[in-house]
């Protein structure tokens, strides 16, 4: 019998060089410097390397020697799943995947939970920088962010950061344009579901102190806009009832919806602050046989390929684009020290859900 086969020792980069006859540097430099080389002895390194089953340089080791990590950190403030089921963190990863990709950089997903203050995932993070994908000003992972010695781009907030590169859209113009729409069309009695304003649990109204006082500056910023609009028609904010929920979800757009219309019954138009929000209210609105936008007309923000496709009126901004500015900002910033904030524009969609108030007796035919 013969005895027990021992396996083959992998390759190294010294037993491949020692095989070829050349300098352990050569064999390097066919992987990370391959301009040092001519094309005929660089593929005849890695035809050895592959025959004799050699990997190529530890990727540990080789970040250790160079001190970078090849790849991007996106941080973001909720479950990993979110970045794959909603549409505008989708469409964003997707922008932000492509920079990569053209960099030749890899990305690394840091999903952190907004109601918990555990920051060693950010600190344990291998990568060469940060991309923050909207989170609130008070966040403490943004914070740990901000203390590792590495460039750092925001999207969307927190917003006002020294020294840090941010790109976003103007929430307040865009929902300026969408309430001045809505009270050209004649609404006066409106109610608004919004996102949460934030990181501590609260689902239920929303009043002045705490719209303004919102860590999340773009709810603040959208409500401001509603504001301006509604104030400008004569309407007192203060008797403009705000429904905050803290899931971003159709459930939860449904379920506010549903508070706001039980509780307010005589409102002819219902803003949502995000796309998601408004398609639960729709869902809602249908349940009840309220006709919209008959008896109710509703609106959202974002933009987002399934309100498009309904004709939610919305104010649609461009997702996948600011990934490509982030992954810009941060990958070929240079020797730049000085920040740069991107402010990329949106447009007011009027879509089939919104209408003229025509008569008061014309509403609420189905409720």
């Amino acid at each position: 019998m013969t005895g027990p086969q021992h396996p083959r020792r992998p390759a190294t980069l010294a037993s491949l060089a020692a095989e070829l006859g050349v300098s352990r540097t050569t064999v390097s430099n066919a992987y990370n410097r391959p301009d040092q080389l001519s094309a005929p002895l660089r593929e005849r390194v890695l035809e050895a390397a592959r025959r004799l089953g050699y990997p190529g340089p530890d990727p540990v080791a080789r970040s250790l020697r160079t001190r970078r990590a090849g790849a991007v950190g996106l941080l973001l403030t909720e479950a990993l799943s979110y970045a794959f089921r909603d549409p505008g963190a989708t469409g964003f990863l997707e922008g932000l995947a492509l920079a990569c990709e053209k960099a030749g950089t890899g990305l690394l997903l840091i999903p952190v939970s907004p109601e918990h203050s555990d920051v060693d995932a950010v600190y344990q993070a291998g990568v060469d920088g940060f991309v923050v994908y909207s989170v609130s000003e008070d966040d403490p992972h943004f914070r740990a962010v901000l203390q590792r010695p590495v460039p750092t781009v925001v999207c969307d907030q927190p917003t006002g950061i020294t020294g840090v590169d941010r790109v976003g859209v103007d929430d307040r113009a865009g929902t300026l344009a969408l309430g001045r729409h809505l009270v050209e069309l004649g609404h006066r009695r409106v109610g608004v579901l919004c996102m949460r304003l934030s990181s501590h649990r609260h689902d239920g109204p929303a009043d002045i102190a705490r719209q303004e006082g919102s860590s999340y500056a773009v709810q603040r910023e959208r409500l401001a806009g509603l504001r301006a609009a509604f104030t400008e028609a004569g309407v007192d904010w203060a008797d403009v009832p705000v429904i905050e929920r803290f899931e971003h979800s159709l459930d939860a757009g449904a379920d506010g919806a549903a508070t706001l219309l039980a509780s307010h019954p005589g409102i002819t138009a219902l803003v949502c602050t995000s796309d998601i929000l408004a398609l639960g209210a729709l869902r809602e609105a249908r349940d009840r046989g309220v006709r919209v936008p008959e008896d109710l007309s509703v609106a959202g923000f974002d933009g987002v390929p399934e309100a498009e496709r309904l004709g939610l009126t919305t104010v649609r901004q461009p997702f996948r684009e600011k990934g490509l500015e982030a992954g810009r900002l941060l990958l070929e910033r240079g020797d730049r020290h000085v920040p740069e904030y991107v402010t990329l524009p949106t447009e007011l969609i009027v879509g089939s859900t919104t209408r003229e108030l025509r008569q008061s007796g014309e509403f609420f035919s189905g409720w």
